[in-house]
């Protein structure tokens, strides 16, 4: 069992950045393939990135190409989504996941932190 525990949400203006981060226990982390997914109020669960251990290792969304960065740190178990260039539309809660066999759909991933909110303000 995997427990993913998020931070680093908050509220900045457009244009700004954050980065949130994702402490994972319970499991042997280095294992998972790892994915950011995003929920907008009154919206479905979005995929935003995903990193594994295949050739490319990262894969983005496309309305977050060239302005998230997702990597991860397998000695300290933490994934990380670095986020630049925020725009409104980026608002939402942010949750990371852990798959054994990656993608962009939620069924693929088996568990979830809490979220974390972030708010772009216009």
């Amino acid at each position: 069992q995997v427990q993913l525990v998020e931070s680093g949400g908050g509220l900045v203006q457009t244009g700004g950045s954050l980065r949130l981060s994702c402490a994972a226990s319970g499991g042997t982390f280095s294992r998972y393939i790892m994915g950011w997914f995003r929920q907008a109020p009154g919206k479905e669960r979005e995929f935003v990135a995903q990193i594994s251990w295949v050739r490319p290792p990262t894969y983005y969304t496309d309305s977050v190409k060239g302005r998230f960065t997702i990597s991860r740190d397998n000695a300290k178990n933490t994934v990380y989504l670095q986020m630049n260039t925020l725009k409104p539309e980026d608002t939402a809660v942010y949750y990371c996941a852990a798959s054994s066999s990656g993608g962009s759909s939620v069924r693929e991933y088996a568990y979830w932190g809490q979220g974390t909110q972030v708010t772009v303000s216009s």
